[in-house]
């Protein structure tokens, strides 16, 4: 399958078909949309592009392997997660030694000077997983649709039968719940 040719398809709908035939070439053409993304994730944790490419790869067999078990909603998200954690694992069995940098000298996390920037970052993009699946689900399914899936107002009302009205307000609400549930976890922790 080449890629290029289901770009009009959602990740929705080649999931969709993916759970109905389960062949693989599906999820292959929504992995590559992704491929880019994980490539980031996986060098924002490893700083190190083979690492990291080595990753990835395993990250695209587990997804395939996950997938076959559950069923995914909203793909984007759930693949940053996948990526995100595995990372997370990768350095804990190296000791959370991290960084190699260009002298050869490998620097601890808890020296590394961004320490504390991926932390609070990572903290607030959980946050916001976190928000998201509380949201109610016209105002889930819009937000994830807009923002995570770069959709317009059209599309997104083709999608949900929801009339662009409802769309508009599904989002303006979402947008607003989000952040009301985002700052309440913050001041919570």
């Amino acid at each position: 399958m080449n890629g290029i040719k289901y770009n009009h398809i959602s990740d929705t709908e080649l999931l969709e078909h993916f759970y109905i035939d389960h062949n693989n070439e599906w999820l292959g053409v929504l992995l590559q949309r992704y491929t880019l993304l994980l490539l980031g994730v996986c060098m924002k944790y490893l700083k190190n592009e083979e690492q990291a490419k080595d990753c990835v790869q395993q990250i695209f067999e587990k997804t395939i392997k996950e997938l076959q078990k559950y069923k995914v909603d909203y793909f984007k998200s759930w693949i940053y997660m996948v990526a995100k954690n595995h990372c997370l694992m990768q350095l804990r069995e190296k000791g959370k030694y991290t960084t190699e940098l260009n002298e050869n000298i490998i620097v601890p996390l808890e020296d590394a000077p961004e320490k504390n920037s991926f932390i609070q970052k990572d903290k607030q993009l959980d946050n916001v997983a976190v928000a998201l699946q509380q949201l109610n689900k016209e105002q889930q399914q819009c937000v994830t649709l807009f923002f995570l899936e770069k959709k317009s107002y059209q599309e997104i009302a083709s999608i949900t039968g929801y009339s662009i009205l409802q769309v508009k307000s599904h989002l303006q609400n979402g947008k607003r719940n989000l952040k009301l549930l985002i700052e309440k976890m913050s001041k919570e922790k």
